[in-house]
């Protein structure tokens, strides 16, 4: 049976492009860049206007605020027929990685339009989501089918950096927002490629300061480089996290493309001069850790390393006969090299959704039938919040329509066919579950 939604089109492209026209206003990347996610909402509210209970419609909306200028926004819709079960569609964004106009095609920040696809910053991650989930919950008003759960739906501020805290979707569950939709399926609509996502990484960020002793270098047994210590000691930190977080069985039946894995990302160091052996330099990186992995575990394991390497740095490769990790000084006191890690941000939970839940069956149901098959996939990005409300008793499952080939990326763009195929996807998720 074809499904009664269809996308429509000029409707759908002609909110994006105003959600487009945005996005440089919501780019997230403090100080830089601090997203106004409101420019947004007020979008989305002035095309669900006509529909909104307070105008002889259907529809109730609620425009959270935790910070001024960077709402949440939450809509619902409950017909009569509706008793207290719900079917929720969460997690979809109102801000964006930062775009730089000169390495695109054609300006990120205005939608434009080549055959199928649609390009802009936000079209795959995740304004073209947003426009997709206020069409669905347009042709709900317009439909008024008679359901036996509410359908819920929340677009969530400060998805793409968390660096700001108490902006986003972690106040509106602390508040008490998410509550009512605990007994029923929700569906996280913040991935890619039209497919069921079953799992999602950890993500745990950090910071590695490796210390020497500043000196000349054509004096270098007196000083300690903390550039080859901190070579050395990153070397060996890596070495025994894959050692104790190795690929598991779960992993493979999930389906995840790589293990967990601990990576140094960025480096920095003191302004010294070429001739000088540098007295400290900095590491950052990320652990992206499979659900299988506790993760608050995983940090205490990583901190043994370092006071283990604390305590015996000698025992550290060095860099030629010359290169040292504990000097004695001139005074006769010993000088060791020194590591010390911080996690600056709250780590995000991976996690691995229930198999044998009804949302589960419903979004792979409703993806065969729509698009001929589904396959189910885990990936090693990380998404806020998830973990915890698995955690917390949700039946949380993944999926989204944009293209994982352009995530964050230069020319991103979502498909138009995609979107027509993910109106028809999550009608039918909503069908079944009635059924």
């Amino acid at each position: 049976m074809e499904s009664p939604y269809e996308l429509k089109d000029d409707r759908f492209i002609d909110l994006l492009r105003k959600l487009i026209g945005e996005s440089k206003f919501v780019q997230n990347h403090p100080p830089k860049h601090i997203p106004e996610e409101d420019k947004i909402i007020a979008h989305v509210m002035e095309a669900l206007k006509p529909y909104l209970i307070e105008n002889g419609g259907v529809i109730k909306a609620n425009h959270l605020h935790f910070t001024d200028k960077r709402g949440n926004l939450i809509l619902e819709y409950k017909p009569e027929s509706a008793g207290d079960g719900t079917i929720a569609f969460v997690g979809s964004h109102l801000d964006v990685v930062p775009a730089d106009p000169e390495t695109w095609d054609m300006n990120p920040f205005e939608l434009s339009q080549e055959g199928d696809k649609l390009f802009g910053r936000g079209t795959t991650d995740c304004l073209g989501h947003v426009a997709l989930v206020t069409e669905m919950m347009i042709q709900l008003a317009e439909k008024k089918p008679q359901l036996k759960n509410s359908i819920f739906v929340c677009f969530i501020a400060s998805e793409e950096n968390n660096s700001i805290p108490n902006v986003g979707v972690d106040m509106v569950m602390k508040h008490g927002y998410l509550d009512g939709i605990k007994g029923g399926p929700v569906f996280w609509i913040d991935s890619a490629d039209s497919e069921p996502c079953i799992g999602t990484a950890g993500a745990i960020q950090w910071t590695l300061k490796a210390e020497g002793k500043l000196f000349h270098s054509g004096l270098p047994h007196k000083g300690i480089n903390s550039l080859e210590f901190a070579t050395e000691a990153m070397s060996e930190i890596q070495r025994r996290f894959y050692a104790d977080h190795p690929a598991t069985e779960e992993e493979l039946k999930y389906m995840f493309s790589t293990p967990s894995t601990m990576k140094p990302t960025k480096i920095a160091g003191p302004d010294n001069s070429v001739n000088q052996l540098p007295p400290w330099i900095e590491i950052q990186g990320d652990i992206r850790l499979t659900p299988f992995y506790n993760v608050q575990e995983c940090m205490k394991t990583v901190d043994g390393y370092i006071a283990d390497i604390n305590s015996r740095p000698q025992h550290l490769p060095t860099h030629g006969p010359a290169s040292k990790y504990v000097i004695t000084e001139e005074d006769g006191n010993e000088l060791k090299a020194k590591l010390t890690m911080t996690w600056p941000d709250d780590p995000m939970k991976g996690i691995a959704c229930h198999l044998d839940s009804p949302g589960y069956h419903a979004l792979v149901g409703a993806t065969e039938f729509v698009k001929g098959s589904a396959k189910p996939y885990s990936i090693c990005g990380s998404l806020p919040l998830v973990g915890d409300m698995q955690e917390a008793g949700f039946d949380l499952q993944i999926s989204g329509y944009g293209k994982s080939s352009v995530y964050h990326g230069n020319n991103e763009y979502c498909s138009l066919k995609d979107m027509q195929d993910a109106l028809k996807i999550l009608t039918k998720v909503i069908m079944l579950i009635e059924e």
